[in-house]
Formats: C-alpha cells, structure tokens, sequence
C-alpha cells in the first residue's frame, strides 16, 4: 500500500478524532486571521488614526495573540497525538520504522493545516467586519465599514500558520521518537496513576498551599501602601510566586487529600456517583495539576487585565469630570465672547462663579498617626492648594456651614485619595507669603468643582473657607496665578453639539496664565465632551485589545478543559458500559458526572476569579474611579462562557455514556 493511499486511509478511519484537533486549528485561525484583517482595515485605521496607541496596541496584541494560538495548538496537537499513541504502536509493530511513520502524520498535519487555514480565514474575514463595527461601537464612531480582503494580512498570517506547522511538526516527531513502543499502549491511561496513600507531609504541604494563597491575597491588600511604595516591583513578584506557588500545592495536594478525606469518612459505602466523581477527580490530580494551575492562573491573569481596562473605559467620564467638573470651564476673565455667542444663539446654561486663592500647605498633615512616621515622603511635601469662600461653594452645597479656621477639604478623589486616606478633625498649617494660617478640617469630600488645570492635574484638594478667612488670604494673591473660574452647565444636552462648534471657534480654552515658576504659559482648558471622548479614545482600543485577547484566552482554556474531559470520557467508555450493564440507569451514572464538571470547570474558575479580584482590587484606582460594575461585568462573562463549556462537556458525556451500552 502506498503512503498516499495509508494516510488517506488513516485520516478516514480517525475522522472522530480529527475533528476536535480540525476544529482547534479553525478556531485559531479564525482568531489569528479576523484580528490581522481588522489591524490593516482602511476604514478602521483612518477612523483611529489620531489615537496614538492604535498601532502601538494592535502590534502587540498581535504577538500575544499568536502566542495564545501558540500555546492553544501545541496542547491539541499533544492531546491529539497521546489519543493516537495506540495507532502509533501498532504501526512499529507491523514494521513501520519512525520515520515513515513521522512522514505520515506529517502529510496529515499538512492536508489539515491546509484545509483548516482555508475555512480559518474565510470565517475570519466575515467576523473581521463585526469585531471592526464592535471597535468602532466602543470608540463611539461613525463610520461605514466595507469588507475588504487584505493581502498583507494573509501573507501574514499565512507566514505565522506555516512557522507554527513546522513547530507542530518538530513536535509531533520528537513525541514519536522519545517514546518507547511499550509506552505507547499505555500513553492513554498515564493519567490514572493512583494514589496509594496521604502521609501526614502530603497533608501539611496541602496546608501551606492554602496559606501562600491567603498571603498573596493579603500582601495585595497592602501592595499600594505608603510603606510598601518603595518595593512595589519585589512585592509585586513575592505576591505573584505565592499566588501561583500556592495554587499548584493546592491542586497537586489539597484536592486529593480532601477528596480521599471525604471517601474515607464514607467507610467504603461508596454510591456511584463517588465512584465516577471524587476518585477519578483524586487519581488524575497529580496528573493534572500543572494545567489546571495554568488554566487558573491564565484566567486570573486575562480576567484582570480585561477588568483593570474596562475599568478605565467605564470610567471615562467620571475621570473626564474630575478635571473638567462642568460642560466648559472657563479660567479667569476668559470665555467671554463664548458667553455671549451661546446667548445670541438661544442655548440657555447656568454660571456658577467661584474665587479661588492659593496658600501653601501639605496635606500629608492630614493622614493617620500611623502613617505619619519617618521616612515618609508625602508627609513634608508642599504645594499649592486653592481655597474658595463659604459663600461661593453654597451655590453647590447650600447646607455647607462652617466658621473660624475649621475648613472642609473637597476635590479629593481618584487614585490621591485611595492611596493617601486622610482623615477629618485634624489640623493643618497653611501659609501665603508672610501669613501663616491653621485650618482645622472638618470634612472631607470628594465633589470635583474646580478644573484639573488649577489642581495640577484633577484629583488635588480644595479648601472651603470661611468669607473672612479667605479675605484675608487675598492679600497674597498676586504669589498665585489662578484666582477666578466660571462654571457653564447647559441646560439642555442637545445643545452640546452647537456649543462645541462655539467654544473651538471662539477659543474660550486657550489661557495665558503664569505656571509654578512664574513663567508666562498657555494652557488649553477642554470642554467636558471633548476631554471624555478623549478618553473613549485612548482607552477605547485598549479595551477591545484586551477584550479580545481575554477572549481568546477563555476559550482557550474553556476549550482545553473541554478537550480533556472529552479524552477522559472516551477512557472512561468502558467503566460506563460496566455500569449499565451490572443495571445502573443513564441519571444514576449522569449524578457523578455532574459533580465532576462542576469541580473541572468551577473550581479552576472560582479560583481564578478570586486571583483576579485580589489583583484588581490591589490597584484598580490607578485606572478609574468605578469598580463594582465592571467586575461584575466582566466576571459574568467569564462565568458565563465557562458554563457553556461545561454545559457542552456534559453533553458529550451524555452521548458517550448512551453509546457505552
């Protein structure tokens, strides 16, 4: 018989095993393909050319992406090949040497990769439109986008799919030549090595596992610290060395141990849903602990990344409103003429005036007893903070009131405030030239009301004083360069539109104003609108990259815990045709293979949903202002895809356990 006729033979026979590795190599593919199209679509790059991380973020999301493919299709290509190995072993027996037998798989992988590239790339092109309507949905665009055939995206893709072939095919070949022709009959059932008994060690290293995880937790609770600010980067990889150290241990140790734990207390009177649950979950742990410690800390790792971005982009117009509190801000006696062209056009706002004075203090005065010890920078470091008259902040707040030197600190937000907790009812020593003064706060909020340009850049404090105190800070004012600001909210948002056109036309945000040195300066004060839609924009392509990427990574992992559970299924054929036959009905069997599903997909998801919240929660207000609701957001998604992996894993045991009788 010819090779020709043996490989087709071959492939026709291994139909039902090609088509979960076929599938792997499309899925691949596609991603690769619909993400390259996208980065070299005109219509996408005209509309995101004055985004200066579009290039920057679409190159490396490129590579990162195709180590995910990478990473993907070596793990199916091995999966594939270890479902074989019994194929492998008869073909050495009837004479075929190793090489011939590596030349046949590999004019196999060959036709595959051909076919998968093909139908990868015509499911990329037409997916390609959608994830460009998605980017463009997220940037907030109008733009009509054409499909369009890139040839620099499929000599690129074609040039990576070809170096992955060649990698597939090293491996392919190495895995056949390292292997003895005995272990190829039993490459199937290496995952079985039982455990024959837990020693008081295995119990004790179970217990440190759990105790390097709960320390990485906590140690990323402190990580944002004053104290730990100067050893950000050895806590970083301390925190990340016992997260991912401790959850290998756990799963290498703990699970057996607990699941061996709970089979002992039973006395031997196992049900068959233990039998087809907490053991074959026990003598496969020391197997698999090395990819489910992967799956989990990949999903940790692509859950935070994806959140930490979302939570910049939701955050956009908060953090847009934190250095523009109001739809213009106006500095100074400017804006005048924008003024008047809104009244001459009808579109009615309200003004709020506020007078602004300037004094010199440090608010690290104003953190806890704790935090005020040696060494600590922020304690003695001075600037200038503005204050504004009781009077003038009334017109926002009409129930403020306060007398004498007490004070209310407001315009404190964002990451200052998180990292820096100050606390009320305690005093602080101001000075303005000559004058020295004592503020006694007695609140703290974190309203924004003055512009990021007058606060060195939105977040900075605002002292509210009394009418009398600040007429006496004025005599200082000319050691200040900002002293007036006008807020102008539009009464109706349909206005916004015609009033942007006004406000760039009468050039109402360019300011001539003397900087921190006393050196004369131009400022450019934005509109509310368009500092947010700046915004969108820089974060709007770092969200659909990571988006993307963590969606490749989900179905990653969700796709090699699905692909596992199918090779378990078909190792476990046999058991399940045992039990039916010895009377056990389909729902019986079905009990413990649900409980099983539900630890292979839950437990790695649990975990690596608690990895991610530690990581986020550490440092999620050095990227925006909400939390809650992008978490969730993006934690449901993840929770989501998972269920329908494991609603499919389910499905596949299903069909196996009706066709084991």
């Amino acid at each position: 018989m010819s090779l020709s006729k043996l490989v087709l033979r071959s492939m026709k026979k291994n139909m039902k095993h090609y088509y979960l590795y076929f599938f792997a190599l499309i899925f691949s593919v596609t991603l690769f393909f619909s993400f390259v199209t996208l980065q070299n679509n005109a219509d996408v790059l005209e509309t995101v050319s004055k985004s200066g991380t579009a290039t920057a973020g679409f190159g490396a999301a490129t590579y990162i992406l195709y180590f995910i493919v990478l990473f993907f299709v070596l793990y199916a290509n091995h999966l594939f090949m270890k479902r074989r190995s019994k194929e492998v072993g008869l073909y050495q027996l009837i004479g075929m040497t190793k090489g011939l037998i590596v030349r046949l798989l590999a004019i196999e992988s060959i036709l595959l990769f051909v076919g998968a590239v093909i139908l990868g790339m015509l499911a990329g092109f037409f997916s390609s439109r959608l994830f460009a309507m998605i980017l463009l949905r997220v940037l907030e665009k109008e733009a009509l986008v054409t499909m369009t055939f890139s040839m620099e995206a499929l000599q690129k893709s074609i040039i990576v799919f070809v170096i992955l072939l060649v990698i597939v095919l090293v491996q392919m070949a190495w895995m056949i030549h390292r292997v003895s022709l005995l272990s190829l009959f039993s490459a199937a059932k290496q995952a079985d090595e039982r455990v024959k008994r837990f020693s008081p060690l295995q119990m004790a290293i179970g217990f440190i596992g759990l105790v390097l995880i709960v320390y990485g937790y906590y140690a990323s609770t402190k990580l944002f610290d004053i104290e730990s600010a100067g050893n950000l980067f050895v806590n970083m990889m301390i925190i990340l060395a016992t997260t991912i150290g401790g959850t290998f241990i756990v799963f290498r140790f703990s699970v057996a141990f607990i699941m061996n734990s709970i089979r002992l207390k039973k006395n031997g009177h196992l049900t068959v849903r233990d039998v087809l649950a907490l053991t074959p979950i026990m003598h496969r742990m020391k197997s698999n602990a090395k990819s489910l410690t992967l799956i989990t800390v990949l999903t940790g790792v692509s859950l935070g990344i994806t959140t930490l971005s979302y939570i910049g982009y939701y955050s956009s117009e908060s953090s847009a409103f934190s250095q523009v509190p109001g739809d213009y801000i106006l500095l100074e006696d400017n804006g005048q003429e924008f003024l008047k062209k809104l009244e001459d056009e009808n579109i009615a706002f309200d003004k709020i005036d506020y007078r602004l004075q300037g004094v010199i203090a440090s608010v690290g005065q104003l953190l806890s007893e704790e935090e005020q010890r040696e060494g600590n920078p922020f304690y003695n470091m001075e600037g200038t903070i503005y204050t504004v008259p009781l009077s003038d902040y009334q017109q926002i707040n009409p129930d403020a009131s306060i007398s004498g030197n007490k004070v209310i600190l407001t315009n404190y937000g964002g990451y200052m405030a998180a990292m820096f907790k100050l606390e009320k009812d305690r005093n602080i020593v101001v000075s303005a030239g000559e004058l020295k003064e004592t503020f006694h706060v007695v609140d703290i909020q974190d309203n924004s009301i003055i512009s990021g340009i007058v606060t060195a850049g939105g977040g900075g404090p605002i002292f509210v004083v009394t009418d009398e105190m600040f007429e006496k800070l004025t005599v200082q004012s000319e050691l200040f360069p900002w002293h007036k600001q006008a807020t102008i909210n539009l009464k109706s948002k349909e206005d916004i539109a015609q009033a942007e056109e006004l406000y760039i036309q009468t050039g109402a945000g360019i300011i001539s104003a003397l900087d921190s040195n006393g050196q004369s300066k131009q400022f450019i004060q934005s509109s509310f609108e368009s500092e947010r839609k700046e915004y969108i924009e820089d974060l709007g392509i770092t969200i659909f990259t990571t988006a993307f990427l963590g969606l490749a990574f989900l179905m990653t992992t969700g796709s090699i815990l699905y692909f596992k559970q199918m090779s378990e299924a078909e190792e476990e054929r046999g058991s399940y045709t045992i039990l039916r036959k010895i009377g056990f009905a389909e729902r019986d069997i079905l009990k413990g293979i649900y409980m099983k599903q539900a630890f292979n997909f839950g437990v790695p998801l649990v975990i690596g949903l608690l990895h991610s919240y530690f990581a986020v929660k550490s440092g999620w207000f050095l990227f925006g202002s909400e939390l809650t609701t992008p978490l969730w957001i993006a934690m449901s998604c993840y929770i989501a895809l998972y269920a329908i992996f494991a609603f499919l894993s389910v499905g596949y045991y299903k069909k196996v356990i009706r066709e084991s009788l």
